[in-house]
C-alpha cells in the first residue's frame, strides 16, 4: 500500500486529489495539510511514501518545505502540483533543483481538474519506482558534433515513459538525442532538470544555436519550434544546429514533433532513428514519414504502454512505421540501429 499525504491550501483541491488517488486500491491517503508547516509535521508523524505538494501556500510555501526536507536524511517522494503561470514555471524549476522528484500541471479551469486523474495515478505509481539518487554522467567516448541522431516525440503520458527510455539508453551510444515533448511554455526547463537526474546522458533544454552533440540529450524548449539546421562547423564539416522558430503552432502545439523530425530528415538523412511515445493528436505522422523518406527508421511504442495513442496512429496512417515495440525493448533496438549506421558527413 502506497501512503500518500496531500498538501494544498485549497479545500477543493485536497478533496479532488483524494478522490482521484483513492480510486486506485493500492493507494492510501494517510492525511492532508493546508500549508507547509502542517505538511512538515505530518510528514514526520505519518511517514508517507509520496507527498503531493502545492507551491503557493500560506505560512510556508512548497519551496520552503523542500528546503526543510533537504536537511533530513530520509524523506518521501515529492510530486509538485503546479499552476499554468510563468511564476509557477520558475518555481517548479526551482523545486526540482531543491529535490522534488517530479511535477504535474493543474488545469486552468476548475471543471477540468478531475480530467487529470489517470495521469496523476500513473505519475505516483511511476514515482515510487524511481531511484533516490541521481545517475552520474560519464564523458561520452565519441564526443563532438553528432553524425547520427535519435529523435523522440511525445505528449500526454510521455514524461514517465521518457524517464524509462532515457535511463535505459546506454551512455556511450554514438549519437545525439533530441526529445520533443508537448508542454506549456516555461516548464521544459524543469523537465530537463528532472531528466538530467535520471538519464544516462546529460540533458539540457535547447537554446538557439545549440549543436547536436554525441552523448548529449537536448529537450525542445516549449513555446518555440525546434528546427535542426545543417550548418558548417570546424574543418568544413557540416553539423546539426538548433534553430528556435516562432512560426505559428502546428497541430495546435509548439514545439511540434513534425517540425523537428522533418527538419532533421534534411540534415541527417538515413542516420536517424525516430521514436514516437504516448500522445494525443496528429503531431508526429508527417515527421515520421519524412524520416522514412530520407532513409531513416521509425519506431513506435506499443499501445499497451501508452496513456494515449493518437500520435502513434498518425504515423501508422502515413505508413511511416518500421517497428512497434514495448517500452522496455525500445532502448536496445535504438542502440542496435544506431550501431549499424555508417558515419557520414551531415
Amino acid at each position: 500500500m502506497v501512503k500518500i499525504l496531500i498538501v494544498d491550501d485549497s479545500v477543493f483541491m485536497r478533496t479532488v486529489i483524494r478522490d482521484m488517488v483513492t480510486k486506485d486500491p493500492s493507494f492510501e491517503v494517510v492525511g492532508t495539510a493546508c500549508n507547509g508547516a502542517e505538511a512538515l509535521e505530518k510528514i514526520h508523524s505519518l511517514e508517507p511514501d509520496v507527498v503531493t505538494l502545492d507551491i503557493e501556500m500560506p505560512k510556508m510555501n512548497g519551496l520552503q518545505v523542500l528546503e526543510a526536507l533537504q536537511k533530513q536524511e530520509r524523506h518521501p517522494k515529492i510530486l509538485m502540483l503546479s499552476s499554468l503561470t510563468s511564476r509557477d514555471a520558475e518555481m517548479t524549476c526551482q523545486a526540482i533543483r531543491l529535490g522534488a522528484d517530479d511535477f504535474m500541471l493543474k488545469p486552468k479551469d476548475i471543471p477540468h481538474v478531475r480530467e487529470i486523474g489517470d495521469e496523476l495515478v500513473s505519475k505516483i505509481k511511476h514515482l515510487i519506482t524511481l531511484p533516490s539518487q541521481p545517475s552520474p554522467h560519464k564523458a561520452p567516448p565519441h564526443a563532438g558534433s553528432a553524425k547520427r541522431v535519435v529523435l523522440i516525440g511525445s505528449s500526454a503520458g510521455g514524461p514517465p515513459m521518457l524517464d524509462t527510455l532515457l535511463a535505459a539508453i546506454p551512455a556511450d551510444l554514438p549519437a545525439g538525442i533530441v526529445v520533443t515533448q508537448h508542454m506549456p511554455a516555461g516548464f521544459t526547463a524543469a523537465l530537463a532538470e528532472r531528466f538530467n537526474r535520471i538519464a544516462s546522458m546529460p540533458v539540457k533544454e535547447t537554446e538557439n544555436g545549440d549543436v547536436v552533440e554525441t552523448g548529449k540529450i537536448l529537450l525542445s524548449k516549449a513555446g518555440v519550434h525546434t528546427i535542426i539546421s545543417g550548418d558548417m562547423g570546424a574543418n568544413n564539416t557540416r553539423i546539426g544546429r538548433i534553430i528556435h522558430s516562432h512560426t505559428p503552432p502546428l497541430h495546435g502545439v509548439r514545439p511540434a514533433v513534425d517540425k523537428t523530425f522533418e527538419s532533421a530528415a534534411h540534415v541527417y538523412g538515413k542516420n536517424i532513428v525516430s521514436v514516437i511515445l504516448s500522445g494525443m493528436g496528429n503531431d508526429a505522422g508527417e515527421g515520421a514519414h519524412a524520416v522514412k523518406q530520407a532513409g531513416g527508421v521509425s519506431l513506435l511504442c506499443d499501445e499497451k504502454d501508452c496513456l494515449v495513442y493518437g500520435m502513434a496512429r498518425s504515423a501508422i496512417q502515413k505508413n511511416a512505421v518500421d517497428e512497434v515495440l514495448p517500452l522496455n525493448k525500445l532502448a536496445r533496438e535504438i542502440e542496435r540501429l544506431v550501431l549499424q549506421m555508417e558515419d557520414v558527413h551531415v
